[in-house]
């Protein structure tokens, strides 16, 4: 026979009573009554000795500890454990499609870093390309504007060797002089005058000096050749000859005691004269 003691949330607590204890106990309730005890008596003797009995029961039945608080505290645990599993599950699930998405970008950009590459190789193959051109025909413009220049000159020379009429050739040469210098100027070159204007060391070359009063000491007397500007820079100094003060005349005090040994010089030499003649005349009376 199986009797229970007690349940609860967490399971059921069972306790084994023998056989033969039940069986004394029923036989001394049942004398007990035969013999007409006293009910309160005979009571007490029974609870004596199924209290006997349950004392011998437990004392052959194996202890049963009941759930303390470090199942709970254990069950609490293995909750946080499990809900740390779920956010480092989560983390790593977000980590890893943030590395997916880092890596598509770096393929992306490693591709457009090769594409730009590429383009920059072949714009440095184009620049090299036409800067050899600019260098091989960058005067193709300026050529195809001073050619007519150069037709005219051919034929002003060949007008020349026809005909003795100088008048019309100085015309044409002055005309091809002017569509030269147009072709020039359309191209940025311009020439400019020196002559009258003040020495500028940094647009004029002087080859000479000369003294004159007709222009400024410091000043353009003549223009040997004219400068030229390339586009606001000067590509040839205009050659010019440069004005000097002429020399100051001596004081009339200063002249006139210079003229005196010169006339002293001129009286003694007229006095001298006169006897040449007597030389002459001696050596003539002689020859007579």
């Amino acid at each position: 026979m199986r009797a229970v003691s007690g349940t609860n949330d967490k399971g059921s607590i069972q306790t084994d009573i023998g056989q033969d204890v039940i069986d004394e106990a029923v036989a001394s309730v049942e004398r007990r009554m035969d013999e007409g005890a006293d009910t309160a008596g005979s009571g007490t003797e029974v609870e004596v000795d199924v209290a006997a009995s349950e004392s011998e029961a437990a004392a052959s039945t194996p202890e049963v500890t009941p759930p303390t608080e470090d199942a709970a505290a254990l069950r609490q645990e293995v909750e946080s454990l499990r809900a740390q599993l779920d956010f480092s599950q989560a983390k790593a699930r977000e980590t890893l499609e943030r590395l997916k998405e880092a890596h598509e970008r770096a393929k992306d950009f490693q591709e457009r870093a090769l594409r730009a590459a590429a383009d920059l190789e072949n714009y440095r193959k184009r620049a090299q390309k036409e800067k050899e051109d600019v260098q091989k025909f960058g005067a193709e413009k300026l050529l195809k504007d001073l050619l007519p220049v150069m037709d005219n000159m051919d034929r002003a020379l060949d007008a020349a060797s026809k005909s003795t009429d100088f008048d019309s050739f100085q015309k044409g040469v002055a005309m091809t002089r002017k569509s030269f210098e147009d072709a020039l100027s359309r191209h940025g070159v311009k020439g400019f005058s020196a002559k009258g204007q003040p020495f500028d060391p940094r647009l004029h070359e002087a080859i000479q000096q000369v003294e004159t009063a007709e222009v400024a000491a410091g000043h353009v007397v003549y223009e040997v050749a004219r400068g030229f500007h390339l586009n606001e820079r000067l590509v040839r100094p205009a050659m010019v000859v440069v004005a000097r003060a002429p020399e100051v005349a001596p004081p009339p005090a200063a002249a006139a005691v210079a003229e005196a040994p010169a006339s002293t010089d001129s009286q003694s030499s007229s006095n001298e004269a006169p006897e040449a003649p007597a030389d002459s005349e001696s050596s003539s009376g002689g020859s007579q």
